[in-house]
């Protein structure tokens, strides 16, 4: 059972409530998951730096440091924070043109961004900008997660064949992959195919389970009684042991433009990826979690590791699930993960001397290839294709753009695809239901009565400028294709908020069915549409009409008549 939350203290400083409830029993459960994430996270770190052109210690370091600065201010009990597939790769392509081939400057510019990255979550949660994130839709957040796990993996085959590999984007990357196949080396092939079948049927077979580290410590093994180095296997070679130093980021690298969209993006994808696993695992344990303090908890983690000299880091939800299935109960958990990763960089680096390449890339593949979930996209293709053309987009984007282009495109398409959906509202006209006073939509139910000589519509949303002349247009359409027309109703129910230009579109209908001597009357109007009497329309139409319902200005047989 989870500890009970504190909500005054948890807005905050949340270890202050945990803590207070902490229980002496759930201390072996959160010693046992923070060893078993650091089992998992070391093998992943290594293969992320590599993934993001960092040196691989450089992964620990975020693991380490994330994971201290998150449990300091974030709200969720089981998340845990590190370097993640995405923010690796969008590193990697965005870093490379800013260094200009130094490595110093690579590693201090990806620092300073992970301080970037600190700094505009202290202004989204001064800002409560939180709500700003539900614009990007689940379906952009498919296609865009499907285009990033192509582009990791065709990154990674490279390293998984032997080959230079290459290329600016994924298309550009499977052209020079494929001219470069007949270079392929069979024992790099050979080692990184078995590591991957390893990792793929252990995840299967014993998930949960410290697959990872297991399939690392046989390889290096391996690897050393068979000389792999020696034979031209490409192998990580020596990690500096010892803590990361503290300092902070070189700063005056880049000019703002240059570093703002790359913050940027890594702040949209590590809050929207963190905040959908904890959201999953507050409601597994039932407690509550608070979205504006997840971005203090990001803040802080970024802040942390730019001081150790990492890059960008945020929760995922591999490595939260494998937190959460070891047992995890509160964040201590993952303070005794950094613990545990401090001791490996202080004592066991040289025993990751020989771990070959391929198999940090089979790692990769083996926690990113879940990205592309196809059957969502045919889902979306199925019931909406507007969806499905969202999703296309992020998805296209990414392959094409790279990963930070997509996911700022992607936020842009989603954007639009709210607005699109905006400026086509659903226009009920409406008919009698049978023996009552209630009507309904006649488009969407059998057996409506029609009536005679009158237009009766309900447009289904606030009628503002994004709309107001689709519905318009729809209520002229109706107008013309309906003979003897002499009243036309706009039942306002259903609409909660009305903006000047949904207001000039009343008044534009109006004047149209006056040149037609049409009379034209509002129900339903809620108070704020009340308001409209400033706007003339009151010596238009009869605002005494405004609040009575639909089937008393009609003169039906019922007087309650809520509109359905």
């Amino acid at each position: 059972m989870s500890a009970p939350s504190a909500p005054g203290r948890l807005r905050f400083f949340p270890p202050t409530g945990w803590l207070a409830a902490y229980r002496l029993e759930w201390l072996s459960s959160d010693a046992i998951a923070g060893i078993t994430l650091a089992a998992y996270a070391i093998p992943v770190s290594l293969a992320y730096a590599a993934l993001a052109g960092l040196p691989p210690q450089v992964g620990v370091y975020g693991y380490l440091l994330g994971g201290l600065g998150y449990a300091l201010l974030g709200s969720s009990r089981q998340l845990a924070v590190g370097p993640t597939s995405a923010i690796s790769l969008m590193i990697a392509s965005t870093i490379g043109a800013l260094a200009g081939g130094d490595a110093m400057r690579y590693a201090q510019i990806a620092s300073l961004t992970a301080f970037a990255v600190a700094v505009l979550c202290l202004i989204a949660w001064l800002f409560k900008l939180s709500v700003l994130v539900r614009l990007v839709s689940d379906s952009i957040l498919v296609g865009f997660k499907a285009g990033a796990g192509l582009t990791i993996i065709m990154s990674q085959l490279p390293s998984l064949l032997g080959v230079p590999g290459g290329g600016h984007n994924f298309f550009d990357r499977a052209i020079k992959l494929a001219g470069q196949l007949g270079q392929t080396e069979i024992l790099v092939l050979a080692i990184g195919a078995i590591a991957l079948l390893c990792l793929l049927l252990g995840e299967r077979l014993l998930p949960g389970k410290p697959v990872g580290i297991t399939v690392v410590a046989v390889s290096i093994v391996m690897a050393t009684l068979l000389g792999l180095p020696g034979l031209g296997v490409p192998v990580t070679g020596q990690i500096p042991e010892g803590l990361p130093g503290l300092g902070l980021p070189t700063f005056g690298l880049l000019e703002f433009d240059d570093l703002f969209p790359l913050a940027a993006g890594c702040v949209l994808l590590a809050y929207i990826e963190g905040v959908s696993a904890a959201r999953s695992f507050a409601a597994k344990h039932g407690y509550a979690l608070d979205t504006r303090q997840e971005f203090l908890g990001l803040g802080a983690a970024n802040l942390a590791a730019a001081f150790g000299h990492g890059y960008p880091v945020a929760g995922g939800l591999s490595q939260s699930a494998v937190n959460d299935n070891a047992g995890a109960r509160t964040p201590l958990a993952l303070v005794i993960c950094s613990v545990t990763l401090g001791l490996c960089l202080l004592f066991f680096t040289g025993l990751l001397t020989n771990l070959p390449k391929a198999v940090l890339a089979a790692i990769v593949f083996a926690a990113v290839y879940r990205l592309v979930d196809f059957r969502a996209l045919l889902r979306m293709w199925q019931v909406s294709r507007i969806d499905f053309y969202a999703a296309a987009i992020a998805l296209l984007a990414v392959l094409l753009l790279g990963i930070l282009q997509g996911v700022l495109l992607a936020s842009i398409a989603s954007i639009f695809l709210l607005l699109a959906r905006a400026s086509q509202p659903n226009v009920a006209f409406l008919g009698r239901l049978p023996g009552t006073g209630r009507y309904s939509d006649s488009a969407r139910h059998e057996g409506i009565e029609p009536l005679v000589g009158i237009i009766a519509f309900r447009p289904e949303a606030s009628l503002l400028y994004i709309n107001a002349e689709t519905i318009l247009e729809t209520v002229l359409v109706a107008l013309r294709r309906s003979a003897d027309v002499r009243l036309v109703a706009c039942d306002l129910s259903a609409s909660p908020y009305i903006d000047l230009a949904g207001a000039r579109m009343l008044h534009d209908l109006h004047d149209e069915l006056a040149e037609r001597r049409v009379t034209f009357c509002i129900v339903g109007a809620h108070a704020q549409l009340r308001d409209l009497r400033a706007e003339g329309l009151a010596e238009k139409t009869d605002s005494d009409q405004w609040l009575r319902s639909l089937d008393s200005v009609l003169g039906g047989s019922h007087t309650d008549t809520a509109a359905r």
